[in-house]
């Protein structure tokens, strides 16, 4: 059995004490190289680093859904064409990234264990508002990088199980934290998807009308940013879309995803500025 500097054959001293529920807090302690903030880039020095792009999301009765494009891009060049920019926090809530993406992916990582640790050190999970204030905090900390060209602005969404609603939470590079209402997006592509949200997305639509309407919005964000990519016909290459409920977060698989992104592409064969908002009640 491996033999540790205070001659045991168990975890060090400092593993086994009790101490914060806040596993980026004992790492900072412990072994605080680890934490990507504590990278500093030389004063001066240019970074190119792949981006990720267009995240979209939107609320319906009961949850919400994530989507994100599959795109990074360093440059004019297209660095990856199926990089994942959505991912699972927890059960009930799902973080995505926009901005550099070794350090988003790395941030993404940490906050996924952070949530964990939470839960394992205190025997219950977060409430929303906490998972979204831990995720404000690690934001903060990578200032210093942000401030240099690494900046990384995640997405928050979760199922909210004290009032059956799904919530929105977005960032800026300091650590704000904003709370979104029905729909919003972040990335290059976000102006243009944001168009196609509040031209499209009504209160009272199911999931699966939700998720269509943010398969829009990618295409949307696609057709004016080049850094977003569009749907890859050729290489079955998808968003990444995740649905939010009381039953968990489930990414819908290719099998499922599929049918609607070609649906969404042959209406635009006919129509190539898609569809038109649903007519308001009473007009």
């Amino acid at each position: 059995m491996t033999s540790f500097p205070d001659g045991n054959s168990q975890l060090p001293a400092a593993f086994r004490a009790v101490g914060s529920s806040s596993f980026t807090e004992f790492l900072s302690s412990h072994s605080p190289e680890m934490l990507p903030h504590r990278r500093a880039v030389p004063a001066g020095a240019s970074v190119e680093a792949p981006h990720a792009t267009t995240i979209v999301t939107a609320t319906f009765p009961g949850g919400v859904v994530m989507a994100g494009d599959r795109r990074a891009t360093m440059g004019n060049i297209i660095a990856q064409r199926d990089i994942e920019k959505v991912f699972p926090a927890d059960e009930f809530s799902c973080v995505s990234i926009a901005g550099t993406a070794g350090i988003g992916l790395e941030m993404t990582r940490l906050f996924q264990v952070e949530l964990e640790h939470y839960e394992k050190i205190e025997g219950t999970t977060l409430s929303i508002d906490g998972k979204a204030n831990r995720l404000s905090q690690m934001i903060r900390q990578n200032l210093g990088l942000a401030m240099q060209g690494l900046a990384v602005v995640p997405l928050f969404v979760g199922y909210d199980e004290e009032i059956g609603e799904g919530r929105i939470f977005s960032y800026d590079i300091t650590g704000g934290r904003y709370e979104e209402s029905n729909y919003h997006s972040v990335g290059s592509g976000s102006l243009f998807a944001r168009g196609a949200l509040k031209k499209l997305h009504r209160p009272g639509m199911d999931a699966q009308t939700v998720v269509g309407v943010l398969v829009q919005a990618l295409y949307d964000a696609a057709d004016d940013d080049s850094a977003t990519g569009g749907p890859d016909l050729t290489r079955s290459i998808w968003p990444v879309v995740y649905v939010i409920t009381a039953d968990g977060a489930r990414r819908l698989p290719d099998d499922e995803i599929g049918p609607i992104v070609r649906a969404v592409v042959e209406g635009r064969m006919s129509d190539p500025d898609g569809p038109n908002a649903s007519p308001v009640p009473g007009t």
